[in-house]
C-alpha cells in the first residue's frame, strides 16, 4: 500500500472540487428544495411514527446528498482517463489498491462534506441532535460516503464516455434513494419490492442515520454496519480488478 500515493489522489481530487463552485451550490440548493418541496408539502398528508414528515425524510436527504455527491465525484476517473492522468497512474509503480482507495476517500470526503451541508439545516427543522450523537453521527456518514463511493468507482472503471457514466449513475442512483426507506417506510411493503429493498446499502445507511437523529431503526444495528462494511469491501475488490485489467 503506499501511502504518499492516496494522500496525493485525495488531495488533488479534493482541490479540483472545491474550485467547482457550480457543483458546490448545487449540493446545497438541492436538500434545501426537497425539504421544502417534499417535506413541507406532504407534511400534512403523512405522520410516520408519531413524527412529522419533515422530521422523517430528513435522514434519508442527508443520505441523499451523500449518494449524489459520492456518485458525481467518480466521474474523475472518467475525467482523468480521458485527459490520460490515469494512464500516467496506472504506468507508475503504484499498487492498483492504492489508486483504488485514494479514489474512495477523496470522493468519501466530498460527499461527506456536502452531506455536512444537509445536517446544517437540523435547528431550522427543529431536529436537536445531542452532541453524543453527533459525535457518532459524523463518522456513520461517512462510512455510507465510503460505501457509495466504492459502488461509484465499479461503475466509472467501466465506463468510456461522461454520456454513458450519466444514464448508469442516474439508474442506479434514483432506484437506490427511492427504495432505501429515505421517502417512506419500508414496512408492510409487498415482498417483492421488500426483498430489492434489503438488497439496497442504502437502505442500511439510512437506517442508520434515522436511528441515530430520530430514535427509529427497522434493522438491528450489527445488521446496518455489517451489510455496509461487508459491500464496501466487495465494491473495492472489484474496483481493484478493474483498474488491474486496465493496466
Amino acid at each position: 500500500m503506499d501511502f504518499d500515493a492516496i494522500w496525493m489522489i485525495w488531495l488533488r481530487d479534493l482541490i479540483r472540487h472545491f474550485r467547482d463552485k457550480i457543483r458546490l451550490l448545487g449540493s446545497i440548493t438541492r436538500p434545501v428544495l426537497w425539504l421544502l418541496i417534499m417535506g413541507t408539502g406532504l407534511r400534512a398528508a403523512f405522520n410516520v411514527h408519531g413524527i412529522s414528515y419533515t422530521h422523517f425524510i430528513f435522514p434519508g436527504i442527508i443520505a441523499m446528498n451523500l449518494i449524489f455527491a459520492a456518485m458525481i465525484s467518480t466521474i474523475s476517473i472518467i475525467w482523468d482517463r480521458e485527459f490520460g492522468f490515469l494512464r500516467e497512474i496506472l504506468v507508475a509503480p503504484i499498487p492498483r489498491s492504492s489508486i483504488v482507495l485514494g479514489k474512495a476517500l477523496s470522493g468519501s470526503t466530498v460527499a461527506f462534506i456536502e452531506g455536512l451541508f444537509v445536517l446544517a439545516f437540523a435547528p431550522f427543522i427543529k431536529i436537536n441532535i445531542p452532541l453524543v450523537h453527533l459525535l457518532l453521527l459524523l463518522p456513520l456518514m461517512f462510512l455510507i460516503a465510503f460505501v457509495c463511493t466504492s459502488l461509484g468507482i465499479v461503475i466509472a472503471a467501466r465506463m468510456t464516455s461522461f454520456e454513458g457514466f450519466g444514464v448508469i449513475s442516474n439508474f442506479v442512483i434514483m432506484p437506490m434513494f427511492f427504495l432505501s426507506g429515505a421517502m417512506f417506510p419500508i414496512d408492510n411493503l409487498p415482498h417483492w419490492i421488500n426483498f430489492i429493498i434489503r438488497l439496497n446499502p442504502l437502505t442500511y445507511g439510512v437506517d442508520l442515520l434515522r436511528w441515530n437523529t430520530l430514535g427509529i431503526r427497522t434493522f438491528a444495528l450489527y445488521i446496518d454496519f455489517l451489510f455496509l462494511i461487508i459491500f464496501s469491501f466487495i465494491m473495492l475488490g472489484i474496483g481493484v480488478l478493474e483498474f488491474s485489467k486496465r493496466s
